[in-house]
This record gives C-alpha cells, sequence and structure tokens, in this order.
C-alpha cells in the first residue's frame, strides 16, 4: 500500500509534502536528494510537566535512557550499532514534549530505523544504564549548585510558577532522582510515547511512499493514545518581587520576567518586534545599548519571549558587578518603562523588521534544522502555509501596532527578578 498524500504546501523554505502513512501516521517531508543523507525530528506531547509532582526529573531520565540498548542490543552494543554506521540518534525532554532525532545516509536508513523502533518500543532500561545515566544527571545538578546562572534560573523558576508543573526541575534534584525507579520510568514511557500526538518532519534523499513503509514500521508500535495529566494555563507570579539567592561571588547573575503574549494571539508578531527593539536584538536593542554600551554595566543583556504550552512570558537577564547591580535593574526598568508608554521609533521599527525577515532563512540552512523547525510548527498547531506566512506578518506589522502592543507587553513595567550573588542595594 503506498502513501496517501495530502496536497503539497509550498513554502518559501522548502516543498513541504504533508504525507499520511496506511497506518494513519502523519509526516511532513520534503525530498531533498542533494546530499544522500535522511533527517528526521519528532516529538510527542508530555515533556517534564507530565513528572509526578514528587518524582521531577522523570522524563529527562527516561530520555536519557532510550538509546542506552534496546531490543536484542545492550547499552554497549547498541552504541556500537549507531557508530558503525555512523548513525546520528538521540532523545531529549522539555517542560512540554519528549523528542527526539535520527540523521543517517541513505544507505543505512534500513538499520537506522530499525534501530530508531527499537529505541522507542523495546527500550530495555536496564538497572546498570539507569544508575550510570542517573550519575550523570547528578553530576551536573552538583555543578548547578554553585552556578550562579543555574540558581538564578531556579530561584526565577520556583517564584514564577510555585505549585505548578513549570515550577519543577526538568532534570529533578539530587533527592528526587533516587526516588525514580524502572517502574516509574515504564509507566512514564507508555503513559506519554504514543501516535495521536506524534509529529514527524523528514528531510532528505527518501520518498513519500518509502517514508510511509518506514514511518509505519518504526512508530506502528507504539499505543494509539497517550494518557497524560492534564496542565492547567498558568500566568507567572511574583511579579514585581525580588529573590536574592546569597551567593559569595563577584558578580550578581540576574533573571527578570512578566507575562507575555502567546503565539496564536494576533499581536504576537507585533510583540516579537517589539521585544527585537528592548533586548533581542544583539548590537540594535535598547538594552545592549543602555546597559552595555553607554555604562559599560554587563558584557551581555537580553530579553526574549518564552511561549509554553500553557504559559507565554517575557524573560530577560544579564550579570553585573554585585556593585552596581541596582543600577542595571534601574536601567533595564527604565527602558521597560520607556518603551511601554512611548512605543518604537520608526527607525527602530525598521531595523527589527528588516533584521527579523533577513535572518529568518538561517533556522532552514541544514536538513536538521528544517526537520526541527517542521515539527515545532506542529506542535504549534500552524500548518506548512506558516513558512510564507511569517515574515509578512513581521512586515505588517505598523508604528501604531508596535506602539499599541508595546503598552500591552509591558505594560507597567513591573518584573519578577532573581538574583544569585550578593547585590549591594536591592
Amino acid at each position: 500500500m503506498t502513501a496517501h498524500a495530502i496536497a503539497p504546501a509550498r513554502s518559501r523554505a522548502e516543498n513541504i509534502q504533508r504525507i499520511v502513512t496506511p497506518g494513519g501516521i502523519e509526516a511532513w517531508l520534503v525530498e531533498s536528494y542533494a546530499v544522500p543523507l535522511v533527517a528526521l525530528e519528532f516529538a510527542v506531547r508530555g515533556g517534564a510537566a507530565q513528572d509526578p509532582a514528587d518524582k521531577p526529573g522523570l522524563a529527562t531520565l527516561l530520555a536519557g535512557l532510550l538509546d542506552e540498548g534496546a531490543g536484542p542490543y545492550d547499552a554497549r552494543g547498541f552504541h556500537r550499532a549507531i557508530e558503525d554506521l555512523a548513525i546520528h540518534l538521540g532523545f531529549g525532554s522539555d517542560r512540554d514534549a519528549i523528542s527526539g532525532h535520527l540523521q543517517t545516509l541513505t544507505r543505512n536508513k534500513d538499520k537506522a530505523f530499525e534501530l530508531l523502533r527499537l529505541a522507542l518500543t523495546q527500550a530495555r532500561l536496564d538497572q546498570a544504564a539507569i544508575d550510570r545515566v542517573r550519575g550523570q544527571i547528578a553530576a551536573g545538578l552538583k555543578r548547578d549548585a554553585n552556578d550562579p546562572d543555574a540558581l538564578a534560573a531556579k530561584a526565577f523558576r520556583e517564584a514564577a510558577f510555585g505549585g505548578h508543573p513549570y515550577g519543577r526541575p526538568v532534570r529533578g534534584d539530587l533527592e528526587s532522582l533516587d526516588r525514580l525507579t524502572r517502574d516509574d520510568l515504564d509507566a512514564l514511557r507508555i503513559r506519554v510515547l504514543a501516535k495521536k500526538d506524534l509529529k514527524i518532519a523528514v528531510v532528505g534523499a527518501i520518498d513519500a511512499a518509502t517514508l510511509a513503509a518506514k514511518l509505519d514500521e518504526t512508530f506502528g508500535g507504539l499505543p494509539q493514545e497517550s494518557r497524560l495529566e492534564p496542565i492547567p494555563e498558568v500566568v507567572i507570579g511574583d511579579v514585581g518581587q525580588r529573590r536574592i539567592v546569597d551567593l559569595d561571588v563577584p558578580q550578581a547573575t540576574i533573571r527578570f520576567g512578566r507575562p507575555g503574549i502567546h503565539r496564536k494571539d494576533e499581536d504576537y508578531f507585533a510583540a516579537v518586534v517589539v521585544n527585537h527593539i528592548l533586548g533581542g536584538g544583539v548590537f540594535t536593542a535598547r538594552l545592549f545599548r543602555e546597559v552595555r554600551e553607554k555604562r559599560g554595566l554587563a558584557y551581555s543583556v537580553y530579553s526574549h519571549l518564552n511561549d509554553y504550552d500553557k504559559c507565554a512570558m517575557l524573560v530577560g537577564g544579564t550579570s553585573t558587578k554585585n556593585e552596581r547591580a541596582r543600577e542595571s535593574l534601574d536601567v533595564i526598568g527604565r527602558q521597560i518603562a520607556e518603551l511601554a508608554a512611548d512605543g518604537p521609533t520608526e527607525d527602530e521599527l525598521d531595523k527589527a523588521r528588516k533584521y527579523l525577515t533577513g535572518s529568518y532563512a538561517l533556522r532552514f540552512d541544514t536538513s536538521t534544522k528544517i526537520a526541527s523547525q517542521l515539527v515545532n510548527l506542529q506542535l504549534d498547531d500552524f500548518a506548512p502555509s506558516y513558512l510564507d506566512e511569517r515574515n509578512a506578518r513581521i512586515e505588517a506589522v505598523t508604528l501604531a501596532d508596535a506602539r499599541r502592543v508595546a503598552g500591552r507587553l509591558l505594560g507597567d513595567g513591573k518584573l519578577l527578578v532573581a538574583v544569585a550573588g550578593r547585590p549591594q542595594g536591592l
């Protein structure tokens, strides 16, 4: 049986075919025979937000174990099978999804897809592998215990989200890691890895019919339905508050944030432009100009829009001498207040639109990047036409739009601030 092809979507990046396999699995395919490679990216909704409240880090540990032995292969044998054929295979977890990637030479695609199938459906989860990967995560957590950036991020997360699942550490903590068992891992795997919410993108030297057969072989053994716990919407909390983590270091590491604008909101693209003007642009942003260039307070300062499935935020950060932390935050606060009140200038708007539209193509300069972007579009429930519409939507942002949305995005200028160090005057 051949793949059922849905009408291809014309894209500024590539020609995307939306295919549905005989087994009902949907994927986006970009055929490209420039090099004999196939790159596949996939994701399922779930991720660390699905960790039990008393067992944070479970999804991260599971993702780290999927390629540590599967089917007839123990961990060493599985890695050898991948390396012998120069296959790249790996898995990861963030707050909202568990994802994976596969890259292989076309001549090795049969073996590569088979190894992916085994990892997803027959991961061994051997105790020796569990202990080893758990130890690797624990080592990273121990390093983070004295890392200002990690401590500021932790304080910010806990203040922003409290008891919400987003408030839990993605990698867990040293205490919770010790509680995670093989049964916990197996239960999460069965609950989250399923076909219904599977998002797949493939780029490379493979046709739709061949890919359809491979996808059914690879993913067909997964359960049809996931059993995800519902995650409530949440708005960043403690805005206007400051959290200090005392750490004996010469610099204060600062994280700040406030509620943002969701990707599906009609004002989102104007918010992208406003954020670029505030702190998203490397050399043209107001924060860079005022904090670094004019005052030399910090080497780097930034802001960006962070859009989780259940929360939109504007977040940012910088690092500065402890004695200049208050001044840095005062400058950041003034820039936010001024942009909220007056909006950007015409020149700032023009430069932001040109940069955002001109740099977009850099997200599609390799097969892996293209596949990753296409999976992200699927997770965000966008159609392939977004690739045509995105730059047009950026270009359509008027000065009136930017000024109105600056007021909406930045509002009263209040921020949740977390600082690791010994900042003076806070």
